[in-house]
């Protein structure tokens, strides 16, 4: 398997996204797509021919491990540096099968989680060898029901014994998860070193983090702040009345979730409304009265609520995107001035929307744009052609920062890993 890097270099031009203007590579391989990059950003291509790229992280060596689709295991990318690009040295399997999406390192760096739609294995890692134990399940329970198969998964520096589980709902509108018992649409927390000992099951044991989230596919920290964030998938095909609404409507969503170690976290615990309520991204088209983007309202088809529950009992998304982009991870830069969000693209919307890596500035712990805004996301990373959505042209998934601040993106359509540079 070869590998090429190309390099993107940009003038200072006044719009927002500036042109490909030079280009170099590593020996072997061409990458398939030219994306746009926003302002003072520049890409490589790390890699191709992977199989179907999932989550992604950067171990304490620098080393980048990939969860590929389809249980096809996990891939150790050895990096070096050539100049001002970063190619593969080595590419080796580290683990065979037993995982479809989610992958996660403990905080020091020396177990290797990885998730498959019924259950999160560990095993030890040695990141100087690449060397992994046997591995071991540490949460059983969640076997594959319905339309959503992928377990995001993360671990947490501040609370180290922490693992953070999400399930995703059954299907587009899962009535059984207006009840905790039926374990979907949430995020649990679970005891690593408990799991350890005896599996959990993912049912009936845990902290429960949050629910009423219909399919969580992205979940982080803050690494100064502490705080947990989710980026979640909400309903497909809504209708109101009757009236088809769902080109523009429900929004996606990024959830705050507190301190996982801080015991007066108010945040832990609360319902995000789903399935019987979802948030607004263009009130107008929804068309009810003081209604605004992120506000929680009942469409057609869902469990039946009080006539001010959505207003008053559920909590609202942190900020709110384009309805059906499909936000897959969320990363914070070192200083947590900012979030990089991968979206996956829509299906369920025409025209296309989606496709591209935007950043989300923070302050003091939160996003500087208010809940309600519209233009809080700022392009980092887009497709130049996205008509050829969604078989001819990059679709990220996972995202992870390295220690030099080099923001590492999987396309699982693809098959590539991107670099990008000024992150």
């Amino acid at each position: 398997m070869g590998y090429l890097i190309t390099l993107a270099g940009f003038a200072a031009l006044a719009s927002i996204f500036a042109p490909e203007v030079v280009a170099q590579s590593c020996s072997g391989v061409t990458g398939r797509f030219q994306p746009r990059m926003g302002s003072g950003y520049r890409y490589s291509v790390l890699a191709t021919g992977l199989r179907q790229p999932r989550h992604i992280v950067v171990d304490s060596a620098g080393n980048l491990l990939v969860a590929e689709g389809g249980t096809q295991g996990v891939r150790r990318l050895v990096l070096q540096d050539q100049g001002n690009i970063v190619c593969v040295q080595s590419n080796t399997q580290i683990v065979s099968g037993s995982t479809n999406h989610g992958i996660a390192l403990s905080a020091d760096g020396k177990t290797l989680f990885t998730s498959n739609l019924a259950s999160v294995t560990a095993y030890s890692y040695d990141a100087a060898t690449g060397q992994v134990g046997q591995g071991r399940q540490i949460v059983t329970g969640m076997s594959f029901q319905g339309t959503h198969p992928t377990r995001a998964i993360a671990t947490s520096k501040w609370s180290p014994d922490t693992i953070l589980v999400a399930r995703g709902s059954a299907s587009n509108i899962d009535t059984t998860t207006t009840q905790q018992s039926a374990a979907r649409s949430v995020i649990k927390a679970f005891s690593i070193s408990k799991g350890m000992q005896t599996a959990h099951n993912y049912a009936s044991g845990g902290e429960l983090i949050a629910w009423g989230l219909r399919n969580v596919v992205g979940m982080t920290e803050d690494p100064v702040y502490g705080g947990f964030w989710s980026v979640e998938n909400q309903m497909d095909d809504l209708r109101l009345n009757g009236r088809d609404i769902h080109n523009d409507n429900p929004a996606e969503r990024l959830s705050y979730h507190g301190v996982l170690n801080d015991t007066a976290n108010r945040y832990k615990g609360l319902n995000y409304g789903y399935p019987s309520c979802v948030p607004a991204w263009d009130p107008q088209n929804v068309g009810i009265s003081g209604l605004l983007v992120g506000s929680l309202f009942k469409p057609d088809g869902v469990p039946n609520v009080a006539a001010d529950a959505c207003a008053n009992n559920y909590m609202t998304g942190r900020l709110h995107f384009h309805a059906h982009t499909a936000p897959l991870d969320i990363k914070f830069n070192r200083n947590s001035t900012a979030a990089y969000i991968a979206f996956h693209g829509s299906w369920n919307r025409n025209p296309a929307d989606g496709y591209r890596v935007m950043r989300v500035d923070f302050a003091n712990g939160q996003p500087v744009h208010a809940v309600t805004s519209k233009t809080a996301q700022i392009p980092v990373m887009e497709n130049g052609n996205i008509g050829g959505c969604p078989n001819n042209c990059f679709r990220p998934v996972g995202l992870d920062f390295d220690q030099r601040g080099r923001l590492f993106v999987s396309s699982d359509t693809s098959g590539e890993i991107y670099v990008i540079y000024g992150a």
